[in-house]
């Protein structure tokens, strides 16, 4: 009778799994057509970019200069933050600074601190530097294209938009760990965010890759301060603005993040860090996760009842919607260039991903910047010292499961 309850539950979660793919597959559908329906305002008011970044790689200089060689008619600055003169970005900063003399550049020392959440206080900091009226934030690995800053700023010209965000793939470095991230973003972090975005008529959170917004509508939601010692700044900034009755505008425009070369630990780490800080912010919502992993529980199902013909015809029909998922997603609308090398790998990374799910139950602990955190209510509180990492800044979003609504 167990036998039976185990077999009846795995194959309606591994239905409901193939279910999600079909929406998402859709909804990715959906947005390649709505971006090539919109048109180009040619709205361009000025903004001020502000970068908080710690620590620096073998690509971080292209990712700073590729913000400095925008086809914009607005003007532009952009604002450097750091928390002490010795981080590595520093140089890498200056030589910006030095190649492009016209450009409107700044560094800013950020040494005190507002808040657990350093980048966030950063950006208090950063804040009170910036010229203009709008501002756009965004991770100090991000890779942007020419045309970044016209397509997100266009979306301004309406009104009653509060906030601008970019979807986002990866670039993976040269160890497993950072190719599974890399994979996770293009096949499932995305997914999650288009569904959203299909689901909800709109998008109800931001994305650390982008997050342009008025500095009225910021002042309206108390400013970054209101979200200093929260881990999920991007996911609580996007919310608070939709609450107000703004729009959260996902624009057209994919941007890149550089993964680092992590280990096995550092990875585990830091997905398991974005899932218990999603349960934490959207338990609700984060429960469902479990109706999206097929192929888990397909791959549960054949060693359950490996002679059962319909646990085989149920894992075949979960692999396809998950490979028709990646690369409608992954392909077609993130053209993520590593995909097709890095798709065998999708078993073992959703495998991962629902334990990663199941062990997020397990405390409310996380490791970040070297330093132990306790979660509650969405909130970072100290614990203590842990190791310490030799990565640049470790911000780029793991797939934040509570985007799957």
């Amino acid at each position: 009778m167990l036998r039976l309850v185990l077999q009846s539950a795995l194959s309606v979660l591994t239905l409901c799994g193939i279910g999600f793919c079909i929406v998402s597959i859709w909804s990715a559908r959906r947005f390649r057509q709505s971006v090539s329906r919109q048109a180009q305002t040619g709205f361009a008011p000025a903004v001020s970019i502000l970068k908080p970044v710690k620590g620096a790689d073998a690509d971080s200089y292209e990712a700073f200069r590729s913000h400095c060689v925008q086809d914009y008619s607005g003007e532009y600055q952009i604002i450097f933050g750091v928390n002490d003169s010795a981080d590595p970005a520093v140089p890498l900063v200056q030589k910006l600074i030095a190649e492009f003399p016209a450009r409107d550049i700044r560094l800013v020392i950020c040494a005190e601190v507002f808040g657990n959440n350093r980048k966030v206080s950063n950006l208090i900091h950063l804040l009170r530097e910036a010229k203009y009226e709008f501002v756009l934030v965004n991770d100090g690995d991000i890779h942007v294209s020419r045309e970044y800053l016209s397509s997100v700023m266009s979306s301004f010209s309406s009104p009653d938009v509060g906030m601008v965000s970019c979807l986002y793939r990866g670039r993976p470095s040269d160890t497993l760990a950072s190719e599974l991230e890399a994979l996770a973003i293009s096949t499932d972090f995305a997914a999650g965010v288009l569904t959203a975005w299909f689901m909800e008529g709109g998008l109800r959170f931001g994305l650390g890759s982008t997050l342009a917004m008025g500095r009225s509508v910021l002042e309206k939601i108390g400013g970054f301060e209101a979200v200093v010692d929260y881990l999920a700044d991007d996911y609580e900034l996007g919310k608070r603005i939709s609450d107000t009755g703004c729009k959260v505008e996902l624009a057209p425009r994919i941007v890149e993040t550089s993964i680092p070369s992590y280990s096995f630990r550092q990875f585990w780490e830091h997905q398991l860090r974005w899932a218990r800080t999603m349960r934490i912010s959207r338990p609700s919502g984060y429960r469902g996760l479990a109706l999206t992993y097929p192929l888990p529980w397909s791959i549960a199902l054949v060693l359950l009842a490996p002679g059962e013909w319909w646990s085989w015809v149920l894992f075949m029909a979960a692999a396809a919607a998950r490979t028709f998922t990646a690369v409608g997603i992954g392909w077609l609308t993130l053209r993520d260039r590593f995909l097709f090398r890095d798709l065998w790998l999708l078993p073992v990374r959703d495998v991962l991903a629902l334990a990663t799910w199941i062990w997020s139950y397990a405390g409310n602990s996380i490791t970040w910047r070297g330093e132990q955190f306790r979660l509650k209510d969405g909130r970072m509180l100290p614990v203590s010292k842990a190791h310490v990492s030799s990565h640049p800044e470790d911000s780029s979003p793991a797939p934040i499961a509570a985007h799957r609504r």
